[in-house]
């Protein structure tokens, strides 16, 4: 990995990366159950949705972004809130490059900080190397949705994954 590479908090400036980034990932359809490219004012909303332990963050290389990674409550329910769901997009171009590590790393960090004790990763069971790659950074596959969601005419089943912070 490069050392001109920064991970910082979204700014609106990079609402249409970050919503092009993410509709990479719905048109391949094996990364999220969204159906509808997302827009900036999409992205717009997200932030102004989020309570103050809820975060979007962007990884930049050489000061444009190429990925991004998102802490979000588990639940609205008050007894969830050490609970938090984590996900990271980056760019295909920039896939296999240990970028996505770092940046869930960080994310990792940001969740203790934050004071969160459980994360969540929800995984397409197809994504056999997304499992890989939160087992790798210490995530445990603790269950699986069978036909949960509906998506390109099939029924998909999804890995549930969780890390603990002690």
């Amino acid at each position: 990995m490069q050392n001109n590479t920064e991970i910082r908090e979204i700014t609106t400036a990079d609402y249409q990366t970050v919503a092009n980034i993410y509709n990479e990932y719905i048109k391949l359809g094996t990364a999220s159950m969204e159906e509808t490219f997302k827009t900036v004012n999409d992205i717009a909303d997200w932030i102004k949705k989020f309570n103050d332990r809820e975060k979007l963050f962007v990884f930049t290389e050489d000061s444009i972004t190429i990925g991004w990674g998102i802490i979000k409550r588990y639940s609205d329910r008050e007894g969830y809130r050490f609970a938090c769901e984590t996900a990271v997009y980056f760019t295909e171009s920039k896939l296999g490059k240990g970028y996505g590590t770092t940046m869930k790393k960080f994310l990792i960090a940001q969740c203790e900080k934050l004071q969160y004790k459980h994360l969540v990763a929800k995984v397409f069971a197809t994504n056999t190397g997304s499992i890989a790659y939160n087992e790798k950074l210490g995530y445990t596959v603790v269950g699986r949705q069978n036909r949960i969601g509906f998506k390109n005419n099939q029924w998909i089943d999804m890995i549930i994954m969780q890390y603990l912070i002690t």
